[in-house]
């Protein structure tokens, strides 16, 4: 029985009782009957709902970039931090350098004995290396016609790799002939892409068109340098890799004219000038000084080569670190 529907008729009864004056026997009744009625009707009513739980939304899902990997050595900074002695040559080549007087594991023994006769000179760990000659110049133009004999990825790789496992740093140096550092640099991006290893631009064997090999002393320009530059930064950027030796050869002013123009501020390399040449004690401090009168950018690193067989005498590790006026913090022997 619904209570709303029970309204009129009460109110017509309890009218009708005021005009009789009579006892509201039937109003006290009806009154009752509609208490019971609500009584009822609110013990049917069920409790209210107890209010939902509140619920904690998820946390949203987050990606973590994964770590930069150390270098040979620790830490994702080459310099300062460390030095660098290198085994300078092409594998399998003995007359091209050091490097290639012997197989891969005995130039691993090598290049870590190598570092060993630095390390008592210097207080920060001095990492073994490989300089590696992964194109050499040519006296005659090739299949592509660029005088430049290019070694393959595959015939890199076991070098790279097990020198990698070693604990020695690799640089890939580069003897274009007629073509541009770049696109030779971009042969080997796998290789570049591992985190020991790093690249070296060699502006002696970069040939004009119709120049050769023996005949002039190649040469590049900084615009050059910095498109290479500028690569190889973009390339450790989006593969999150440590920071990359990026290495110089010059032993001529001319073979670097506008080396001032020469960017070194991408952080992710360490840009390096490499003083090449060789000769009398006398003749290779004239380059080094040389080399460091001429106009320069700031931030670079400088590396010194010493020929164990050109060189007359060959400098010690000892003389080799006290040159001045500053002490090289990448040391390769060719």
């Amino acid at each position: 029985m619904s209570t709303t529907g029970e309204s009129p008729r009460v109110l017509t009864v309890t009218n009708r009782h005021r005009r009789g004056r009579r006892p509201p026997v039937v109003l006290v009744a009806v009154l009752a009957a509609c208490a019971l009625v609500a009584g009822c009707s609110a013990a049917a009513d069920p409790a209210p709902a107890a209010p939902a739980p509140a619920t904690t939304a998820p946390p949203a899902p987050t990606t973590t970039a994964p770590p930069v990997p150390e270098l040979p050595g620790g830490d994702t900074v080459v310099f300062p931090g460390r030095r660098m002695a290198a085994l300078y040559g092409h594998p399998g080549t003995p007359s091209m350098g050091v490097l290639g007087e012997q197989d891969l594991p005995r130039s691993i023994e090598r290049a870590k004995r190598l570092a060993a006769d630095f390390q008592p000179l210097v207080r920060e760990p001095v990492v073994p290396a490989f300089e590696i000659i992964a194109t050499v110049a040519d006296r005659v133009p090739g299949a592509d016609g660029d005088y430049s004999a290019e070694m393959s990825v595959d015939e890199l790789r076991p070098w790279v790799e097990q020198a990698g496992r070693a604990g020695v740093y690799v640089v890939l140096d580069l003897q274009p002939g007629t073509t541009d550092f770049l696109t030779q640099a971009r042969r080997y991006t796998e290789l570049l892409a591992r985190p020991h290893v790093g690249l070296a631009l060699d502006p002696e064997w970069r040939l004009e068109p119709g120049q050769r090999h023996g005949v002039q002393v190649g040469s590049v320009t900084a615009a050059e340098v910095n498109r290479t530059s500028q690569w190889l930064a973009g390339l450790v950027r989006e593969r999150r890799l440590p920071q990359k030796v990026f290495l110089l050869h010059q032993f001529r002013v001319p073979m670097i004219a506008d080396r001032q123009a020469v960017v070194t501020t991408h952080p992710e390399l360490a840009t390096v000038l490499h003083a090449d040449g060789y000769g009398t004690r006398q003749e290779k401090l004239e380059t080094w000084n040389a080399l460091h009168a001429a106009p320069r950018p700031t931030g670079l690193w400088w590396g010194w080569k010493n020929f164990i067989d050109e060189d007359s005498p060959t400098f010690t590790p000892r003389e080799t670190y006290a040159v001045r006026p500053e002490s090289p913090v990448f040391v390769s022997y060719q």
